[in-house]
């Protein structure tokens, strides 16, 4: 079963790409997503990876938690499932 992880406080140059390949040194990513705006298609400094391995995530959320990249001290933890918030 895959991990979906939160990625925080993203610099808004980030790419998926980057993203991708910063989490992939950990271990093989399903995928790689920056939430973006959906009026100025700019990025809302936020996204989740997607990674098989329950393992390589726990490491890759270790290893990348406060780390600085891009001059921006990223947020990195296991994605909290969305919820309904209207009752």
């Amino acid at each position: 079963m895959s991990t979906n992880i939160y990625v925080g406080n993203l610099s808004y140059e980030m790419t998926e790409t980057k993203l991708n390949e910063l989490f992939s040194v950990h271990g093989a990513v399903s995928s790689a997503k920056i939430i973006t705006d959906q009026y100025t298609g700019g990025s809302k400094g936020f996204g989740f990876i997607e990674m098989k391995d329950r393992n390589e995530a726990d490491k890759a959320i270790s290893d990348l938690n406060g780390k600085n990249i891009l001059n921006r001290e990223m947020k990195v933890n296991i994605a909290k499932p969305k919820t309904n918030n209207w009752n």
